[in-house]
């Protein structure tokens, strides 16, 4: 199983309601663009679950 939350933000899957047009509900999970990156923390490289938004916003620096 991938892991769904970002170790960063906390960032985890989001739980909604899937409604049909005959307005059957039933219960849907979303979950956030999780990638394994190698990133610096504390400067040294690192392998975490980092999600799309922190990585845009320059939360984390990635390793080269």
């Amino acid at each position: 199983m991938p892991a769904t939350r970002c170790e960063i933000c906390g960032k985890g899957p989001q739980f909604g309601a899937q409604v049909s047009h005959a307005h059957n509900v039933s219960t849907k999970k979303r979950y956030p663009n999780v990638q394994r990156v190698r990133v610096i923390i504390q400067g040294a490289p690192r392998y975490r679950h980092v999600c799309t938004r922190c990585l845009r916003s320059g939360k984390v620096q990635k390793a080269a």
